[in-house]
């Protein structure tokens, strides 16, 4: 089933049935077109559509995860660590990027969440069977690192909100989904994003009306009064965040062994690739 790259691809599990069927054919055509350029690990449908708060115009966040052939790592042609890809194709906006496999790993031993959520994270449209043996190898790898990523990017959104003319539910929906996320990856050691579940599990049952509004549209303003009353629920998720490092299930960072495990079975992976 792994045979080397560019003589039989190899074989994935899709999983477009969780789009409405116009954007599943234009995913579908996208991820063929990037999948003759490179091996997708992995293929995370991100953005709102994860989160539990896609619009009809929201665009089609796809993260990917990819495996470069080995002798475009070692040798003096070398391979793009990453490809960004934005269009507009059918009235569907996309955004896709796919990075190498080998830094994504290094991101998680360092505490990158975005790339944590890429192997770990739901829903794949494209899985190979691959992550069958890694996902366990990450989570094992996971430590209170994820701590900075989450904090950090919950603070720059809130930021953004505060500074852009009129805050929309979409840009306060985003910050609590950074901050819950981190809150439950350092608290159950797992990768939720899906507000639906985030929200009565952690007592936010007031931004889920927050959800309506921005299925409305991408742009959908809040009234200042409700930017006031927001205000609280925020301070609130950055409190739990930050209370939720100190009594992480999650080690201060990833012990030896899980380093050697997930080292190892990279370099398997390049041999394979050669």
């Amino acid at each position: 089933m792994t045979k080397e790259h560019g003589e039989q691809a190899i074989e994935h599990a899709t999983h477009f049935d969780v789009l409405p069927d116009e954007q599943a054919r234009v995913a579908r055509g996208v991820l063929e077109e990037e999948g003759k350029a490179r091996e997708h690990l992995v293929v995370l449908l991100s953005g709102a559509h994860a989160y539990g708060f896609a619009s009809p115009d929201s665009d089609l966040d796809l993260k990917a995860v990819h495996v470069a052939p080995t002798p475009l790592l070692v040798g003096l042609e070398m391979a793009p660590a990453a490809r960004d890809r934005m269009e507009v194709i059918e009235g569907v906006e996309i955004d896709y990027t796919s990075n190498e496999v080998g830094p994504v790993l290094a991101g998680i031993l360092g505490g990158n969440g975005n790339y944590v959520e890429r192997i770990l994270g739901a829903p794949a449209l494209v899985e190979s069977p691959l992550l069958e043996g890694l996902r366990p190898l990450v989570r094992a790898a996971l430590s209170r690192r994820v701590y900075r990523h989450y904090a950090g990017f919950a603070q720059n959104q809130r930021k953004a909100a505060e500074e852009e003319g009129g805050t929309t539910a979409k840009r306060v929906l985003y910050v609590l989904r950074t901050a819950l996320t981190g809150t439950h990856l350092l608290r159950a050691g797992e990768v939720v994003t899906d507000v639906g579940r985030l929200f009565p599990e952690y007592g936010f049952e007031e931004a889920s009306a927050l959800v309506a509004v921005k299925r409305a549209g991408e742009r959908t303003k809040l009234s200042a009064k409700d930017v006031k009353r927001l205000r609280e629920c925020l301070d609130r998720a950055m409190r739990l965040l930050e209370a939720s490092r100190d009594t992480s299930v999650l080690p201060e960072k990833p012990s030896d062994e899980a380093f050697r495990a997930l080292s190892g079975w990279l370099v398997a992976l390049r041999k394979e690739r050669f």
